[in-house]
């Protein structure tokens, strides 16, 4: 991807959400191998935070009637709503999809990069999958204030809860 179109704020070959098709069957590896290579050729954390924003502005939008207490997820300063399904939004059949959205900008774009690692993992995969690595190679975990970071480790735990409980809902 050229630095151009990381100022529009478009990666082209970005996967994540409902708009990447089944043809791409969102690999979330090469949606956070992507935004791993766009982030190395921002030279400062003003452009990356941009970038952050950016990737939550690509996520589809959640319905309102989605974002209920049920959805909402705790220990977010922000006002966060994540939903999982299995096979769901052109994701194949055992893999996980998600939609989510948050009322300020960042977290937002934190939630479009958590997607770009989870979306198409199976549920066993997703309940085990440790993210640190991928925040630790974007530089993100010291980047974010402590708020952030107890909000980012609230929706992992959410992922992975959700993940479990489609794997125990699969053995029923």
């Amino acid at each position: 991807m050229t630095q151009a179109g990381l100022r529009k704020g478009l990666p082209s070959d970005y996967v994540c959400g409902p708009a990447a098709g089944p043809a791409a069957l969102r690999n979330a590896a090469m949606g956070i191998a992507d935004i791993r290579a766009d982030f190395a050729l921002l030279d400062d954390w003003e452009d990356r935070y941009r970038y952050v924003i950016e990737l939550g502005r690509t996520l589809a939008p959640m319905a309102d009637e989605l974002k209920t207490e049920a959805t909402k997820v705790r220990g977010c300063a922000s006002q966060v709503w994540l939903v999982t399904s299995v096979g769901n939004g052109g994701t194949p059949a055992g893999r996980l999809h998600f939609t989510g959205d948050s009322d300020a900008h960042i977290v937002r774009g934190l939630v479009a990069i958590l997607f770009a690692i989870y979306d198409g993992m199976t549920p066993a995969e997703a309940a085990v999958y440790d993210p640190e690595p991928d925040f630790r190679a974007l530089g993100l975990k010291e980047h974010l204030t402590p708020q952030r970071s107890n909000g980012l480790a609230s929706m992992i735990e959410r992922i992975r809860a959700d993940a479990r409980a489609a794997l125990a809902g699969s053995t029923a």
